[in-house]
């Protein structure tokens, strides 16, 4: 091959790093611009409510542990006295069965130009309790006397701001009005309602019921915290996202245009969430206070621990968008350099087979009219829907093109001609957008039709005879 014409080909692969430059400065621009929403979603939840997590209802029992020890107060006549030391503890009480509905409705929040999803929820929720004998409750010493105290339902919500009624349970057919503070230590956000005293003389079941309106953004997680739980959502929001351990049933799982329902049947032989937040409740190493004569112990008063969600089994539902208008356009802009690869070297080819010169300063203005289109994607999209993004942002930048180009090929229908497969790359593209689990394969159908056309067009080029050829005829 003569020189000239390799070090036309060393020209055009060196604008075709150039032109990355610009590419991944725009890449930077959408990256910056995905933090920004990121940041007016955290702005959103700051000024108004966050994410939610549901856990509960838990029957707390309180009680004291009451018992006497003999000890030596003169060490030579042996002299014993009888001291009484009293200390506090607390049982929890799990749901037997537990049962939620749930009907959501989606509404936007607007920071700017980004817009967040936030949801309300109306639930009610029904169960019932099994109330153990004092009897059986844990001693710390053999023979001990125990005294029930203040019981209380326990109901852990993450951000309480979203509570949107004022709730009372229903416990025994008595209601029983909530107050703030769910008085957990592993989980202080939420409520919790005192009931009456319990004797615990004898097993009793008590059935609860209670409705709670609840707003959030973007994402609603459950903990299954009772031995049987079943929890159904519906919704008109027709793009649901299910995440957590657990999985909505598959029979009771519906998705459609006109939204979804969906139902979790959980047990607690499945999940692990009892054990989890009791040993989070109960079980924290807890230095041991001095005990002296008559003193409680209050176990309830050391300090909250803090309860990460990754240590509770856990399901959840996001009301998302099902297109994120950066995520598509930081995925299209990876496609950047095939986009002028393949233009420069349909160009190249052309040059080459048509012996009709191409500028490098041609190239480079057609590969930055290429990058163009990546920043008016973005910029576009954040005010209208992606589908009519692309359609203008490709639409105009192809039209710029192949306008340019009749001038640069002498000839409208080698412009118009560009234009086209100009017109097949974008489409081709917004395919690879459109479906992401295709993706891989529809780029790898595209990339060998790309390369199939090539050898087909070039399978009669003698390459040596050209350059030999061409070596006068080519500007570098």
């Amino acid at each position: 091959m003569q020189r000239t014409l390799l070090f036309k080909t060393l020209i055009v692969a060196l604008l075709m790093l150039l032109i990355g430059v610009p590419l991944m400065m725009i890449q930077a621009t959408i990256s910056d611009r995905m933090r920004f929403r990121d940041a007016a979603v955290r702005s959103i939840a700051a000024d108004s409510v966050s994410e939610q997590t549901l856990l509960g209802p838990i029957l707390v029992l309180p009680y004291s542990e009451t018992y006497e020890e003999q000890e030596i107060v003169d060490s030579v006549s042996k002299k014993t006295v009888a001291r009484r030391y009293t200390l506090q503890h607390k049982h929890l009480v799990y749901p037997n069965d537990l049962k939620l509905t749930g009907t959501v409705d989606t509404d936007h929040r607007y920071r700017g130009i980004h817009k967040v999803l936030v949801y309300s929820g109306q639930h009610i929720m029904t169960g019932d309790f099994t109330l153990p004998l004092l009897t059986n409750l844990a001693r710390s010493v053999a023979g001990s006397e125990l005294t029930a105290g203040q019981p209380y339902i326990a109901l852990g919500l993450s951000d309480t701001r979203g509570l949107r009624n004022f709730p009372s349970i229903l416990w025994n057919g008595k209601p029983f009005e909530f107050k703030q503070e769910s008085k957990l230590r592993s989980f202080g956000s939420g409520l919790h309602a005192p009931l009456e005293l319990m004797a615990l003389s004898s097993p009793e079941q008590v059935k609860f019921s209670l409705d709670l309106t609840i707003d959030g953004i973007e994402r609603m997680h459950f903990v299954p915290i009772a031995k049987n739980n079943q929890v159904s959502l519906t919704s008109k929001w027709p793009h649901p996202q299910f995440g957590g351990r657990f999985l909505p049933t598959p029979k009771e799982r519906k998705i459609d245009q006109n939204g979804f329902s969906a139902t979790w049947n959980i047990s607690a032989l499945a999940s692990s969430a009892q054990q989890q937040f009791s040993a989070l409740e109960l079980g924290r190493a807890i230095d041991a206070p001095a005990v002296v004569a008559s003193a409680t112990v209050d176990v309830s008063a050391a300090p909250a621990a803090a309860m990460a969600m990754t240590e509770l089994d856990s399901f959840s539902v996001a009301f998302i968008e099902p297109i994120n208008v950066y995520s598509q356009a930081d995925r299209a802009i990876k496609y950047g350099m095939l986009f002028v690869a393949l233009t420069f070297a349909a160009f190249f080819l052309f040059e080459i087979l048509k012996s009709l010169p191409i500028h490098p300063i041609q190239y480079t203005l057609v590969g930055l009219a290429l990058a163009l289109f990546f920043l008016l994607l973005v910029s576009l999209s954040e005010h209208i829907s992606f589908a009519h993004a692309y359609l203008l942002a490709g639409g105009g930048c192809i039209l710029l093109i192949a306008f340019y180009l009749s001038f640069v090929l002498h000839s409208w229908q080698r412009g118009l001609g560009f234009g086209g497969g100009l017109c097949l790359l974008y489409g081709a593209l917004f395919g690879l957008l459109q479906s992401e689990n295709n993706a891989l394969i529809m780029g790898s159908i595209l990339l060998f039709a790309v390369l199939t056309s090539i050898m087909v067009v070039t399978r009669k080029v003698n390459w040596y005879q050209l350059g030999n050829a061409t070596s006068n005829k080519i500007a570098p």
